[in-house]
């Protein structure tokens, strides 16, 4: 299917009125989702922060302890981390690229440092 054509005379007019549109529509976009951005961005903050009170507290472990314990038992690059909260235990959800290509998912509890589960494609390579 093809598109209507438009005589010349009306294209300056008409792409004119099209880019004044879409930039209008943009602008209107952005500045509608601004207090949405904002709010999901105070409420990292906040988690980061409950986080951050959680660990100086003594109540889990930081992460880097927690990445130094993988390092001494597995192999692999830290490719991502996350942290969750499953029945009210936060959890280290830490994926690895192993030396073969495979990527493992280590779950641990932050409070006690225990790993609780690992998912993946041929862990046993990782093993140190």
């Amino acid at each position: 299917m093809t598109r209507p054509r438009l005589h010349s005379s009306l294209l300056p007019a008409d792409r004119f009125s099209r880019r004044v549109f879409r930039v209008l529509l943009l602008t209107l976009f952005a500045v509608g989702a601004l207090p949405f951005a904002q709010v999901a961005c105070a409420d990292d903050d906040d988690d980061w922060r409950r986080l951050h009170h959680e660990v100086e507290a003594g109540r889990i472990k930081p992460l880097s302890e927690i990445l130094d314990s993988l390092a001494r038992d597995w192999r692999g690059d830290v490719i991502d981390v996350d942290i969750e909260k499953d029945d009210g235990e936060i959890l280290y959800e830490i994926e690895l690229l192993g030396p073969e290509g495979q990527v493992v998912e280590f779950e641990i509890n932050a409070r006690t440092g225990e790993v609780l589960e690992i998912e993946g494609r041929n862990i046993q390579g990782m093993k140190r």
